[in-house]
């Protein structure tokens, strides 16, 4: 790609980026890539920190699912999500890490990982080479917004510092995580100049139940797999998903929870709260466990009859008792029942610093197709800072590389014709 400064006598025309997480260091590649001078600002003292967290237990890098499948996954946003996704896709982003130096393999759930399933070799190779293809790192630089005369404003370890850019690139994150940079604070910065912003709100989390201290404190960690959500959809047709899910000290979080948040999200801020339902013995049929459970039990407790005749025990017999009665528990049909349509009353998700990514932000509506602020010329936006939200499974991080290089490619061309 040409550098959108014809005259190559003169300085290059610098861009700002602010954040380095996936969407600033991709924003920071492309632009680089076209001959621009790039800076990019980071708070914290080295770049990629929520990146490295997410692939502690192995780098979910993106997945294989065929492409209209994968963009379903954005619900609402699919639409503009689609178009970023049209120029960097899943397997342009294979062919990128293999560039790095990092293969990549298909789990045996169509998610992408490298070949390690680390993170910090690929990051580590990533700014090493963003280091040696000119691109400056600032750490410790904390984005305060714009002085009157339209400045960047940093706070660091050396005070106020204020700087000129001929375009800017903000990939701050939400609002999950923020010991780790993603805290929000850019927000109030955003909506001075006017730019319309989605309140911030927790994605791929857990939820608050309320449970007995008893089970609490005997079966917090304890997972409960697998088992199907049965649900419906918008347009009242049943759904189910099978996965799994871990039981919390105050409540429930797990894979299949996460997939199910933003639905489980809204309803409790519709209704005030919301049931989730799940079938505690999938593969079982709930007429035979009816049948097992009616056979007299003479002298045994009810916890061994559980045991015996529906291998029922630990977890899910506790769960019983916390919401059944007496008189409940000594019907057969309706423990059957309970057992295969599990009531989960969720009070509230868990707070947005605890969840795995976050929703609201910029909305798409305040951005041009080029991801440029239509409130402040010159400012673009990329990454989770962005009004879209994503399951995991590698669709958080495709999509925040895709934003990032849709962002860049923006400046590139907003700056050709603005010369």
């Amino acid at each position: 790609m040409p550098s959108p400064r014809p005259d190559d006598s003169s300085p290059p025309r610098s861009v700002a980026v602010i954040g380095g997480g996936p969407a600033g260091l991709m924003a920071a590649e492309t632009l680089r890539a076209a001959g621009l001078q790039v800076d990019l600002y980071d708070a914290k003292g080295s770049v990629g920190r929520k990146f490295l967290i997410a692939g502690k237990g192995g780098m979910n890098l993106t997945h294989s699912d065929p492409f209209e499948v994968f963009v379903s996954r954005y619900a609402e946003r699919k639409q503009e999500v689609a178009a970023w996704l049209r120029d960097f896709d899943a397997d342009a982003l294979r062919e990128w890490a293999r560039g790095l130096g990092v293969e990549t393999f298909v789990g045996t759930s169509g998610r992408v990982f490298p070949s390690d399933l680390k993170a910090a070799p690929l990051l580590r190779g990533w700014v090493r080479r963003l280091r040696e293809q000119g691109v400056r790192f600032h750490a410790q630089h904390l984005w305060l917004g714009w002085n009157d005369d339209g400045a960047l404003r940093f706070a660091t370890p050396d005070g106020e510092r204020t700087l000129h850019a001929d375009a800017t690139v903000l990939a701050m994150g939400g609002g999950s995580w923020p010991q780790l940079g993603s805290d929000g604070a850019w927000v109030e910065a955003l909506e001075a100049k006017g730019v319309s912003v989605a309140a911030l709100q927790p994605s791929n989390c857990g939820f608050d139940i309320g449970w007995s201290e008893h089970l609490a404190s005997r079966f917090a960690g304890e997972p409960l797999k697998p088992v199907v959500a049965h649900w419906q959809d918008a347009d009242g047709v049943a759904q189910q998903r099978q996965g799994e899910c871990v039981i919390t000290t105050t409540g429930i979080e797990g894979s299949l929870v996460y997939a199910l948040s933003p639905m489980l999200r809204d309803a409790i801020a519709r209704d005030g709260a919301t049931t989730l339902i799940l079938d505690l013995l999938p593969g079982r049929d709930e007429a035979d466990l009816s049948r097992r459970l009616a056979k007299p039990r003479g002298s045994r407790s009810l916890s061994e009859h559980l045991r015996r005749e529906a291998v029922v025990s630990g977890l899910r017999a506790a769960l019983l008792y916390e919401v059944l009665d007496k008189a409940a528990l000594a019907d057969s049909a309706r423990i059957a029942r309970t057992l295969k349509r599990f009531p989960f009353r969720l009070q509230r998700p868990r707070p947005i610093a605890e969840a795995i990514s976050s929703a609201g932000g910029v909305r798409l509506e305040a951005l041009d197709t080029h991801l440029m602020l239509r409130e402040v010329p010159g400012v673009f936006a990329a990454g989770e800072m962005l009004d879209w939200e994503a399951p995991t499974g590698g669709y958080l991080l495709t999509a925040c590389f895709a934003s990032g290089r849709r962002a860049a490619r923006g400046v590139i061309d907003w700056l050709e014709r603005s010369v």
